[in-house]
């Protein structure tokens, strides 16, 4: 998995934001807690695939162990798959690719129902966890998912962010969450991107005004200390 670094600037501007703490949210109530597991699917996580995240393997045992702790003290848990039907759907998104092949090879690989689309077998998944699929890189963009909807009903307030690409779909959705109002926790050892510096470009600029950043020990921890 990466080696997380925070740059000390960094550190000290969002430190003295939190009046000399190295976090804001010290506490939680499982039952208030979404663990948001974003985009962990086989298109990404399997060796080969064409969209591969290497790193993305590495951070499923970290995934799982929060999984566990969220859903055994009545939290909830959803995992959430990037989906894509056709490049008319988001045109602007594929006009980035180098071809009209390449956004039909991408949009093939996340088509609802596809292998590529499904989670990755190695994540341990049950009951009463919530699958939904997205169409954009953050759930929260309007028309994405249904996702702020079903936090809401739910009285949710603290999101923990863990999945793959960190400085992607995961950042995405942490900044949404923050702007509308969920207290957000990035998981660090529990997302992935393509390398320790996209990875770290994320989560320092996610540290700086909009995360806690823990790692999944510390979240872990929060957990099992809200359960009292």
């Amino acid at each position: 998995m990466h080696d997380t670094v925070i740059d000390p600037t960094v550190r000290a501007r969002y430190r003295a934001l939190k009046g000399g703490r190295e976090f804001a949210f010290t506490t939680l109530d499982p039952s208030r807690t979404a663990h948001l597991v974003i985009d962990m699917q086989n298109g990404f996580v399997e060796e080969g695939a064409l969209m591969e995240v290497p790193e993305a393997r590495s951070v499923v045992p970290h995934i799982n162990a929060l999984s566990e702790a969220v859903r055994s003290h009545g939290g909830t848990n959803v995992y959430l798959r990037f989906t894509t039907r056709s490049t008319s759907d988001w045109p602007v998104y594929f006009e980035l690719f180098q071809s009209a092949a390449a956004g039909n090879a991408e949009v093939d690989l996340f088509q609802p129902g596809s292998h590529g689309h499904a989670l990755y077998s190695g994540l341990r998944t049950a009951d009463p966890d919530v699958l939904m699929d997205k169409t954009r890189f953050s759930a929260f963009t309007p028309g994405s998912s249904d996702l702020l909807r079903f936090l809401t009903e739910r009285g949710i307030d603290t999101v923990l962010v863990s999945g793959t690409l960190t400085d992607c779909c995961s950042a995405a959705t942490a900044w949404d969450a923050q702007q509308l109002g969920f207290r957000v926790i990035l998981v660090s050892d529990a997302n992935a991107a393509m390398s320790d510096a996209e990875h770290n470009a994320a989560v320092n600029s996610l540290a700086a005004c909009c995360a806690d950043i823990r790692t999944t020990r510390q979240a872990l921890d929060l957990v099992e200390e809200g359960a009292g």
